[in-house]
């Protein structure tokens, strides 16, 4: 397997407070991710103003679409979004190597930790063939759960932006990576 990427995501209300993040982030992440509040209060100038501060780094527009999907997909595309957020198995058939797999704020906020079903759930998806990006209060030291999964990237919002020192967790993050799956960051 890969070495799995960090993802920061920027579940702002505004473009100015995310761009503050990501002036303190951007060399510590391999992504940077226009959340859906970011995107919904401020359109796809936001991702336009990412891709202008992150000029070499992968732009996520997290808008959760389910109609007209094909036609905000290309417009996110348009302004420089690189990726965009239906059976899993008819997904890997038409092409889709890539997918979240997201905690809900609910479960996180009732006190949900990653569990067995949570797990069982990756590594059947894993095990089909598609790469996950797993999100939803992800810390350093929830890293080792996820080993035997196919892990594209690790999404952080508040474990990052939230923190007092959001480079050293960055840090964290990478030095749990590097002793789970070897490598140095690209």
């Amino acid at each position: 397997m890969s070495r799995p990427l960090l993802q920061l995501a920027l579940d702002h209300s505004s473009l100015e407070a995310a761009q503050r993040d990501v002036t303190q982030l951007k060399d510590s992440v391999d992504i940077v991710e226009a959340g859906t509040i970011l995107c919904l209060n401020e359109g796809l100038g936001a991702v336009k103003a990412l891709r202008e501060q992150c000029p070499d780094k992968i732009i996520v527009a997290d808008w959760k679409v389910a109609d007209a999907g094909e036609t905000l997909a290309q417009q996110a595309f348009g302004a420089g979004a690189n990726w965009m957020l239906d059976d899993a198995r008819d997904w890997h058939r038409i092409g889709v190597r890539q997918a979240i797999y997201h905690r809900g704020r609910d479960a996180q906020a009732s006190g949900q930790q990653w569990g067995e079903a949570d797990l069982a759930r990756m590594k059947a998806l894993s095990d089909i063939g598609l790469e996950l990006s797993i999100t939803g209060g992800i810390t350093p030291a929830d890293l080792p759960l996820f080993k035997d999964i196919r892990v594209k990237a690790f999404i952080a919002g508040r474990a990052l932006a939230g923190s007092a020192n959001p480079a050293q967790v960055a840090g964290d993050f990478h030095a749990q990576i590097d002793a789970i799956w070897g490598g140095k960051r690209a």
